[in-house]
């Protein structure tokens, strides 16, 4: 059992009004809040180890460097990688991709084929597609049924000889649906094919190993995770590192520079050109720490707890509509009113206290496969409440009345 109230004393955002109300923060698939241990840890660094890393031999330099690669192995026992040279910061799960999509575009030709899913945020799309805009290969979607979950048996239809990338998501940021990605894994590997996952959503809720899945590439960020904006990381099978370009020229990324040539420098470096975001990177540690503290797994049961309690409420509210009721879900809801504009209920909500977000959540794809212009989208984290919810519930009652 968790403490909740004591929790919630460890972010002091969630003490704080927001138009005169009391502040409930349902928009965790966005950005979730920061302990104060957190907070802390950052201005720590500025006032007492402030200093570049990697290329210092004095004392600030080399703390701030043990500091820095101490995250590095944090991430890599927390998420079981090999080896700590197969974590490669980045500024965050959107950058991850991009890294991947611009370092495959001399390994691809114009027959390949890329196949993503219809649950992709845009961040999982678009890469991809100017990677086939530069190779010629070319986009293949995996659909989705009603209940917004993946149609495997059409994935199995997709995947052939051809196919070179997959790229999929853990977890949908809009619909909450945590996919079979396993089973998505071990497919295309039967086909030589590499694996991507897009694990925003999952890293803050649900534990995640990369050797257990056998996953060719994983991204993450921190700003999910209850740390900092501006971070994060790719996880990338050794091999596959080693057999790919860089994506970025400058510092740090090289062994040796001449006019004639440049040679690079091994993992992780190799990925990781020009002064880092090196504030962030230590305090992503500190964060890693405050969520192993708490457990991941009372975090993943507590949330499962919310999301119950909260479907079962918000679909007491008449006209209410969930989209996105997959059998294995995480703690996320998306639903509209009746005929309701999503934006207008979001801005009474948001009068009385309550932070969600709504509109499109960058799957436009989605939103075109349900013909709606978008939807409300509650999402908890571990330091809401059942009572939350209920005053959440109460709102939405409040503001279907004004709209009427």
């Amino acid at each position: 059992m968790l403490d909740i109230k004591k929790i919630r004393r460890d972010f002091p955002i969630l003490s704080q009004k927001v138009n005169g109300k009391p502040l409930v923060y349902f928009d965790n698939a966005a950005t979730s809040q920061k302990p104060k241990v957190v907070i802390d840890a950052i201005s720590a660094y500025y006032q007492e180890i402030n200093s570049n890393i990697h290329r210092g031999v004095h004392t600030l330099s080399q703390l701030a460097t043990d500091a820095y690669e101490e995250t590095r192995n944090k991430i890599q026992k927390q998420y079981n990688a090999k080896y700590n040279h197969e974590i490669i910061f980045t500024r965050g799960t959107t950058e991850s991709i991009n890294l991947i999509a611009s370092s495959f575009t001399s390994l691809l030709k114009k027959e390949d084929e890329i196949i993503i899913s219809a649950l992709e945020h845009h961040s999982n799309i678009v890469p991809w597609q100017m990677l086939c805009k530069r190779t010629g290969a070319k986009l293949k979607v995996i659909p989705i049924n009603k209940k917004g979950e993946l149609i495997i048996t059409e994935f199995d239809k997709l995947l052939n000889n051809k196919t070179k990338i997959v790229a999929v998501s853990h977890i949908s940021n809009s619909l909450g649906t945590i996919n079979p990605i396993k089973n998505i894994i071990d497919k295309a590997h039967q086909f030589n094919a590499v694996v991507l996952i897009d694990g925003a959503q999952a890293t803050p809720h649900i534990q995640v190993d990369f050797q257990a899945l056998d996953c060719d590439f994983y991204c993450a960020s921190s700003h999910k995770m209850y740390g900092p904006t501006g971070i994060g990381f790719l996880y990338g099978k050794e091999r596959w590192l080693n057999k790919l370009a860089p994506y970025h020229g400058g510092g740090e990324m090289i062994k040796e520079v001449t006019f004639e040539r440049t040679t690079y420098a091994d993992l992780p470096h190799k990925f990781e050109a020009g002064t880092p975001n090196i504030e962030a990177g230590i305090v992503f540690g500190t964060a890693i720490d405050y969520i192993n503290e708490i457990g991941i797994e009372n975090i993943a049961s507590y949330e499962n707890e919310l999301l119950q309690y909260a479907t079962e409420k918000l679909l007491k509210i008449e006209g209410l509509k969930i989209y996105g009721t997959a059998t294995k879900k995480a703690c996320v809801i998306s639903f509209n009113i009746g005929k309701i504009h999503p934006f207008d209920i979001g801005s009474i909500v948001d009068k009385l206290g309550f932070a969600v977000r709504t509109g499109h959540h960058c799957t436009q794809p989605i939103m075109q496969f349900f013909n709606i212009p978008g939807t409300i989208r509650a999402s908890f984290s571990f330091y809401n409440t059942k009572e939350e919810i209920t005053s959440f519930v109460e709102a939405l009652e409040r503001a279907k009345v004004m709209l009427r």
